[in-house]
């Protein structure tokens, strides 16, 4: 090939370029002009069109290779067979994907329920025993016989409390709050919409309830309405007509007296929501929180806000106050107050959890930052923690996004740049990789290292 050819383009023999351009021509049929003139030029726009074609494709090759699509999955792919299936629930095969939490519809004898979240699920599929042996109580002597008891009862509307515990409950008058006089200060109000009034507080029913759920292993403030329905209609049994746990336990069959020892909380967390009221719940925990540093303004904004439950309440509490000497738990507080729906209050009460957890098993945590919406805690050992609780992530491009943005903007003082990520379920392949290439180190169903109270 001719050297000014070479020296016009300022290109020399030996560089790889243009040999590379010179092959694809060639592969077109086409063939490089000794001199430079219109059917030169006309050549080297066709070169640089197909080498341009050619590089495009080969980048959109690997981009179409470097992102997921969240897809929906099998039931039976992913739900261990206890939770696939039981004695009073299926969960139906199509299980539809949000990208990071699944969308269960699960079909039971009490009805068609829709959960986000394995530990959602896990919490419903508790449940559905517990109104079993609930529903079974109601079968047994003991029962009948409160029944009778509150029918003789001052209260003459006491026996359908009973029977019919959702609707009467409902069409309850304001005046009745003042027939008791020993209602204490703190409870003759509601702080959040789960929490219980002050005419069942005073007939002792939201003790009661408290006490079978905790036996039981369900949440009192559970929104499960059926379950809310039949855990009333024993309050109000155990408060008017002396149905007692003991008769409670003695009345169930065997398989439930089995299901309500194994589901029985055995935490610090669990005894203090099975003996204290909502009220008293709310004064602990603004306590708590005011000795973390965490002022009382932006305190009785999280204790009353209308999505987190006093049981939500109480357990992230609980663990931030297990970060002993932590910083940032009141920018915590303030970003969880964000929550919309119960998912997000599940959300926020695991990753406080989670950091717990690390705290116990890894390292203290030193401080909380809040990243564009994102938690992260810095540990002891130097490492950046991103706790993220999740069933299933997948490598998206708004995952990439967000983790390279949490990357990048996340630079303080002395940080060397080591990141984690603990995750309460998995990661598809591809994520891990991508993760591991960004510097970040995942660890996966972090829930079975560590306590994660659904």
């Amino acid at each position: 090939m001719n050297e000014r050819v070479y020296h016009l383009v300022d290109l020399h023999p030996d560089q790889k370029p243009w040999r590379l351009i010179s092959r694809h021509i060639g592969a077109l049929g086409g063939r490089p002009q000794p001199r430079v003139g219109a059917r030169w030029w006309t050549w080297m726009f066709r070169a640089a069109m197909v080498a341009g074609m050619f590089l495009a494709v080969s980048v959109g090759d690997v981009r179409a290779q470097q992102f997921e699509v969240p897809s929906n999955r099998s039931a039976a792919s992913v739900l261990p067979p206890d939770l696939l299936a039981g004695p009073y629930h299926r969960v139906r095969e199509r299980i539809v994907s949000y990208g990071f939490l699944h969308h269960f519809t699960v079909d039971s004898s009490f009805g068609v329920f829709e959960v986000v979240g394995d530990g959602a699920l896990r919490k419903l599929v508790r449940e559905f025993s517990a109104i079993a042996a609930l529903k079974e109580i109601k079968q047994s002597e003991a029962f009948i016989r409160s029944v009778g008891q509150a029918a003789k009862a001052p209260l003459g509307f006491a026996k359908s409390f009973i029977t019919h515990p959702v609707d009467t409950l409902s069409g309850l008058p304001s005046g009745v709050f003042q027939i008791f006089g020993n209602i204490s200060e703190g409870i003759t109000m509601e702080h959040d919409p789960s929490e219980d009034s002050a005419f069942k507080q005073a007939l002792f029913v939201s003790s009661w309830k408290r006490d079978y759920a905790a036996q039981m292993g369900v949440d009192v403030y559970s929104s499960n309405k059926v379950l809310q329905e039949e855990l009333n209609r024993i309050g109000w049994a155990a408060a008017i007509g002396g149905l007692t746990v003991s008769a409670v336990t003695m009345g169930a069959d065997a398989t439930a007296v089995i299901v309500l020892k194994q589901m029985r909380l055995a935490n610090s967390v669990g005894n203090v929501l099975k003996e204290e009221p909502p009220s008293r719940l709310r004064i602990i925990n603004m306590k708590k929180l005011n000795a973390m540093g965490v002022n009382e303004a932006l305190a009785a904004r999280f204790l009353d806000h209308q999505i987190f439950t006093p049981r939500h309440d109480t357990i992230i509490v609980a663990n931030l106050e297990g970060l002993r000497g932590a910083r940032g738990r009141d920018a915590f507080i303030r970003s969880i107050l964000s929550a919309k729906d119960v998912t997000g209050a599940n959300f926020f009460m695991n990753i406080a959890q989670t950091m717990k957890g690390y705290h116990d098993i890894v390292s203290p945590i030193s401080d909380i930052t809040i990243v564009g919406g994102f938690v992260i805690a810095r540990a002891q050992n130097g490492t950046a923690l991103i706790p993220f609780p999740m069933d299933h992530g997948v490598w998206s491009q708004r995952a990439n996004n967000v983790v390279s943005g949490l990357i990048k903007n996340y630079r303080p003082a002395g940080f060397d740049g080591r990141f984690e990520m603990w995750v309460t379920g998995t990661v598809s392949p591809l994520a891990r990789q991508q993760l591991t290439q960004l510097g970040v180190v995942v660890a996966e169903d972090v829930d079975q290292r560590i306590l994660i109270l659904d």
